[in-house]
């Protein structure tokens, strides 16, 4: 992994920060507590991969970082409303997030669902008002329709949905495949989406950078599949060995850890190979790729 590519996704990182906790220190007092909890759920940490992969592409295909800023805060409230829902005891009851107390346990379970709720619908505020380019202006409702797509029934929620109807039962590789594209890839998917609308990038070269996504997707949730075995609870942020407690269905579980290991790998060769045909600098992207296979945390 290159050190331009860690200084760039650092910055990536302070810029998403401090425009996201700018957006909750802009909210009125309305409801103190759940704009405590909407903050301590979206600002408690995180790796602020979706934005990234909205800046790093927005940046390949020259789009001014101002018009991708939306884009990149309301995905990171969708991925975070996720993560609140995703913890609670009706889901799969985890008590650690990030290294913290998830949401519900720091707050209570009715403010944490609340938070969660209003983080989603802020996300499509940011899409619907968030200051534009004049030439960007006429493309909010596609961003507003891809992110809705990549969000809902089609994308994360069903993948959720699959993910809860599997637990406790024995799926194939397909099916696993199936629902990780929808609950994991679905989103980081719409993160390339998202810049190519606002570039208005042509349709060959998005669908170079959907396969890209695809594949960069998945091989993201094998890879957090392979951590949830070989990590450990302080350097996850999470129980280790979560997945397995729960009953889970995981690649490794699937494949064996080799196995698994080298489907991230069949996968990264993928995702590189999707960039081969961009007459562009995809150089970020490769480093991004680079990023999802090698991180350890």
């Amino acid at each position: 992994m290159s050190q331009d590519w860690l200084e760039e996704f650092g910055q990536y990182q302070a810029r998403i920060n401090h425009l996201l906790q700018t957006q909750i220190q802009g909210l009125p007092d309305l409801a103190p507590r759940l704009k405590d909890a909407m903050g301590y759920a979206l600002l408690m940490g995180g790796k602020r991969v979706r934005p990234a992969l909205v800046y790093a592409t927005g940046s390949m295909l020259k789009v001014r970082q101002e018009d991708l800023d939306a884009a990149a805060m309301a995905l990171e409230c969708i991925h975070s409303y996720s993560l609140v829902h995703d913890d609670l005891p009706a889901m799969d009851n985890d008590d650690l997030r990030r290294g913290k107390p998830t949401c519900h346990i720091a707050f209570d379970e009715a403010t944490a669902i609340l938070a969660g709720d209003a983080l989603q619908t802020l996300a499509f505020s940011l899409l619907c008002d968030y200051p534009l380019s004049a030439e960007c202006q006429q493309r909010r409702i596609h961003l507003v329709s891809a992110v809705a797509k990549a969000s809902g029934y089609q994308g994360m929620c069903g993948g959720q949905a699959l993910d809860m109807a599997a637990t406790d039962k024995p799926i194939d590789i397909q099916q696993l495949e199936i629902l990780h594209r929808c609950k994991t890839g679905a989103l980081l998917t719409a993160s390339v989406e998202l810049a190519c609308i606002l570039a208005d990038a042509p349709t060959e070269q998005r669908l170079q950078l959907q396969k890209f996504a695809g594949a960069i997707g998945l091989a993201f949730q094998v890879q957090d599949d392979i951590l949830d075995v070989t990590g450990d609870t302080q350097t996850l942020g999470k129980r280790q060995g979560s997945d397995q407690f729960l009953n889970k269905s995981t690649y490794p579980a699937l494949l064996g850890l080799e196995g698994a290991k080298g489907l991230a790998q069949q996968l990264y060769q993928q995702a590189l190979q999707a960039l081969q045909p961009l007459p562009y600098n995809t150089d970020l992207l490769r480093s991004f790729a680079g990023y999802i296979i090698d991180r350890n945390h």
